[in-house]
């Protein structure tokens, strides 16, 4: 494991700003704004996300969530950030780059949400775009891949908007909602233009 500690190069999280967001790795000192912006959005986030565990808004939750980050952070395998609109530095969802390999493959997983107050007025396909370029410039990545439900016309939009090209369907993909549920499986590579 030390071996690939020294062969995986460590990247800090950096502090990403657009005119419209910005983009920084989550601490301890945000429970209480992402719980509540959580809290609020729970029933328009369930159809499209995971089952949340009972204890998932608690603060010792997002501790152990902290812990799993930092250490994705420290292994290279994973960079989580919270989204900020810049109007106010309000919190309005987050975004993750997950499934970070190395190798062959050079690619990772996008997954976002949103908070419902602020959904629909572009802040996500903001924050999307914002990442593009640490993920192929920074991190060096070829690939970044994004799945969503094939009913989920506002990700489809958003995906798009930011360049993604619809790659394909998998079928039974992600468990969502509580059960196994078909995906449009979604690209972009570090070569293609960029928005």
């Amino acid at each position: 494991m030390e071996f690939l500690r020294s062969v995986v190069p460590f990247h800090p999280m950096p502090v990403i700003s657009t005119g419209t967001v910005v983009l920084r790795a989550p601490s301890m000192s945000d429970f209480d704004a992402w719980s509540s912006l959580r809290e609020q959005s729970r029933s328009f986030l369930a159809p499209w996300e995971p089952l949340w565990p009972a204890d998932d808004l608690t603060r010792g939750a997002f501790r152990r969530r902290l812990r799993r980050y930092h250490s994705e952070m420290r292994d290279s395998t994973g960079f989580p950030f919270l989204v900020f609109s810049t109007d106010g530095m309000q919190l309005v969802g987050g975004l993750t780059l997950s499934h970070v390999v190395r190798g062959v493959t050079q690619s990772c997983s996008l997954g976002y949400w949103m908070g419902a107050p602020f959904a629909g007025r572009g802040l996500m396909t903001a924050a999307v775009r914002a990442v593009i370029p640490f993920v192929f410039d920074t991190l060096r990545l070829h690939r970044l891949e994004a799945a969503c439900l094939p009913h989920n016309a506002a990700s489809t939009r958003l995906l798009e908007k930011a360049g993604f090209t619809r790659e394909g369907y998998a079928r039974r993909y992600l468990c969502i909602e509580g059960r196994w549920q078909d995906h449009l499986l979604y690209a972009i590579v570090s070569d293609d233009p960029r928005p």
